[in-house]
């Protein structure tokens, strides 16, 4: 490689890392303000499960976007974070899942990740993949933050080439805000999504959808629970 090459590599590796280390940082505090607010600022409640989970939306464009929140006692931040991270566990809390593998590490806690789903997920997700910057931040209180969305096509392109049998979706925003509650054993826990899957269905169909998907909050902390710490 000629000297030109590399540090057009090198230049191209730094505006990577400045994107999603900004990008990521901004997800994170727009999470934690959708964790911190209950029923104002536009969010409706949708239902309460018999397990305790709350779904509720909020309009933000053309699409909802959609927050489940769970109180899980004896289950700590790191434990439930611990489990929510691994990536060969994924399977077994969200099932139209069908690969997932890290692409690069940019920092120590910012991470690029490839999502496939295949011809059997629900229509939402039916033959279409995800490359997603994962962030990982612990706040000074506890609490702790998975921030996940996807990049720029133009970006994700230039990292792993779309294939021909599979579209792109958008996920906006997504990700957990895992609170430390004054019982050390106990965490409440929030997920938040907004997704645009790309290609055609119709808006009111993908609103539909996003809220069952939310529920795989459940299939989580049901793993988390039965998880040894």
């Amino acid at each position: 490689m000629n000297t030109s090459s590399v540090a057009c590599s090198q230049s191209c590796e730094e505006s990577l890392r400045r994107y999603v280390h900004f990008a990521s940082e901004s997800c994170v505090q727009e999470l934690l303000m959708s964790a911190s607010n209950d029923c104002g600022d536009g969010w409706k409640i949708l239902l309460t499960l018999d397990s305790g989970v709350e779904i509720s939306k909020r309009r933000s464009g053309s699409l909802h976007i959609f927050r489940s929140r769970c109180l899980l006692r004896s289950v700590s931040p790191q434990q439930f974070i611990t489990v929510a991270n691994a990536i060969d566990a994924a399977k077994q809390w969200d099932p139209d899942l069908v690969d997932a593998r890290y692409i690069k590490d940019v920092e120590d806690n910012l991470s690029i990740i490839r999502l496939k789903f295949g011809e059997n997920s629900k229509a939402l997700f039916r033959k279409r993949e995800f490359i997603v910057y994962e962030r990982r931040e612990s706040m000074e209180d506890g609490t702790v933050v998975v921030a996940v969305a996807s990049l720029p096509k133009e970006i994700a392109a230039g990292l792993l080439p779309k294939p021909n049998n599979a579209i792109r979706g958008l996920l906006v925003q997504s990700g957990w805000v895992v609170e430390k509650l004054d019982d050390l054993n106990s965490c409440l826990v929030t997920y938040v999504l907004q997704l645009d899957p790309a290609g055609w269905l119709p808006k009111c169909f993908v609103n539909r959808l996003n809220t069952k998907l939310v529920m795989i909050i459940e299939n989580l902390t049901k793993l988390v629970q039965t998880t040894p710490p």
